[in-house]
């Protein structure tokens, strides 16, 4: 036999997700090259090795070499919080930021379709998108007002890019309910996790849009989701966790708080580095690390940022410093900080207690009074169907909602999602969140937290005082 080098694609152009799986699967036990074993196998040789290995044996990190590539359309963007709350697939949805929604696109979920709510719920969630029209045509002089037109540009493109910056603040008013598509590409061991949690929802769309997903995704892949279920202990731990945590006080109100961090946060990332390219323990690495000088630390971390370009990551020895934070955000900005999930993110369920965020540009286009009143009558309803169902009732809650949310996050993870969200063209809602975080993580590690963003003079409550009135008031207060 040649033993010749070959790189070579597996199409899915010619052999099913699974048959894929399979063939990368039997290599442990065959010395055949990987086409041999694909042309030996059809898909009920397939599935059959499949239900005796992966199902029975459990062996299933074989089934992350079948991938799916699945397009949901029309469902709510309360139902993608579920939908992509699933660290390794990738997602692209439909932005606020750039599309205008029509005015009748928006989800009756199951439960507020045949309750006593369908009524006042339809009518409202039409006023709400009416008025989202509103507000976006009177933010549109606005916008050409904050849009310096470029040297030989059209009046076309002109027209656009300054509409763009209407839409980015009319999106504070686009409720949970509306509907949105969202590309999805996971592979099978993944999917099948998604597909139990999705069944397991207190969402009945969800649960419906799981029982979709595993239908189609069967066609694929014939054995490794056919046993997702829901998962049975969930339930009861919901239930439990929830009456406990009604005897727990709201506590501090406060936008960013962190929580806690590694003391030697700095320390361990340099005592890893010299780890890694040493040959001594990780412990006496540390102790080396701890007798330097601060200009020696200083010189490290120099050092690793050296070159360090716009488009490289850090070293993999920052994840060995992390750091938890409380945070406080308007609903538009977790859908983007839900993306980075990298961190570990805990997130209440989507209220009214914490507020509702003020846009300076709705103050300047002279439609902040129609903009509260928008907002109370919504928590108004918010309230009266909560107190039947909460978890319905978060689908009428527009994207000015606060809610709160638990991170623990590395100082690589940080590094990139600052790095990230920080920029100009990030939305302002999400660039403060940056911004906040940035200030509390200089407190512990300032020299690290010194090369994030090493040029930048701005401060979180710079960018709240240009980019809101008001970041959190409270609904059933005339606050000024």
């Amino acid at each position: 036999m040649q033993f010749n080098r070959r790189i070579y694609r597996l199409s899915p152009r010619d052999l099913s997700a699974e048959t894929i799986a399979v063939t990368f699967a039997k290599t442990s036990r065959s010395p055949e090259p990987f086409d041999q074993i694909a042309a030996e196998l059809d898909e009920a040789k397939s599935t059959e090795f499949s239900e005796k290995w992966i199902v029975g044996y459990g062996h299933s990190s074989v089934a992350e070499h079948a991938v799916l590539h699945l397009a949901l359309e029309n469902v709510s963007r309360l139902a993608i919080e579920t939908i992509e709350g699933n660290r390794l697939a990738s997602y692209t949805e439909k932005s606020t930021r750039y599309q205008q929604w029509d005015s009748t696109a928006f989800v009756t979920p199951p439960e507020i379709q045949h309750s006593p709510f369908a009524g006042e719920y339809n009518e409202t969630l039409s006023r709400l998108f009416e008025t989202y029209a509103e507000i976006l045509n009177a933010l549109l002089p606005w916008g050409q007002t904050q849009t310096p037109r470029k040297q030989g540009e059209s009046e076309k493109a002109w027209l656009n890019r300054a509409r763009l910056k209407a839409v980015d603040v009319a999106r504070f008013v686009l409720p949970a309910a509306s509907m949105a598509n969202v590309g999805l590409t996971i592979n099978a061991r993944a999917l099948e996790y998604a597909i139990r949690k999705m069944l397991s929802s207190e969402l009945m769309e969800v649960r419906l849009i799981g029982e979709e997903i595993k239908n189609v995704a069967t066609e694929e892949l014939p054995t490794l989701v056919k046993y997702a279920n829901p998962i049975d202990y969930l339930p009861d731990l919901s239930q439990f966790a929830r009456e406990q945590a009604r005897a727990i006080s709201s506590g501090s109100e406060t936008s960013y708080q962190l929580i806690s961090s590694d003391h030697d946060g700095e320390e361990r990332v340099i005592a890893a580095l010299l780890y890694r390219f040493g040959s001594g323990s990780f412990e006496a690495s540390l102790d080396y690390v701890n007798e330097l000088q601060e200009e020696e630390k200083i010189n490290f971390v120099d050092r690793l940022f050296e070159g360090v370009g716009s488009f490289d990551s850090p070293m993999r020895e920052l994840e060995y410093a992390n750091l938890t934070f409380d945070l406080i955000m308007d609903q538009g900005a977790y859908f983007e900080f839900k993306r980075h999930r990298m961190m570990t993110q805990t997130v209440q369920s989507f209220g009214i207690q914490h507020g509702f965020a003020i846009p300076r540009a709705i103050t300047e286009a002279g439609v902040e009074q129609k903009y509260r009143q928008t907002m109370e009558a919504i928590a108004a309803l918010y309230q009266k169907i909560a107190d039947w169902n909460p978890q319905a009732a978060a689908y009428v809650l527009p994207n000015a909602f606060n809610r709160r949310v638990l991170c623990q996050v590395n100082l690589r993870s940080l590094y990139h999602f600052i790095k990230l969200r920080s920029a100009e063209n990030a939305h302002f809602s999400i660039r403060l969140l940056a911004y906040g975080m940035l200030e509390l993580t200089r407190t512990k590690y300032p020299l690290f937290a010194g090369k994030i963003l090493p040029k930048s003079k701005l401060t979180s409550q710079e960018l709240e005082q240009r980019f809101f009135t008001n970041t959190a008031v409270k609904v059933g207060r005339n606050e000024p």
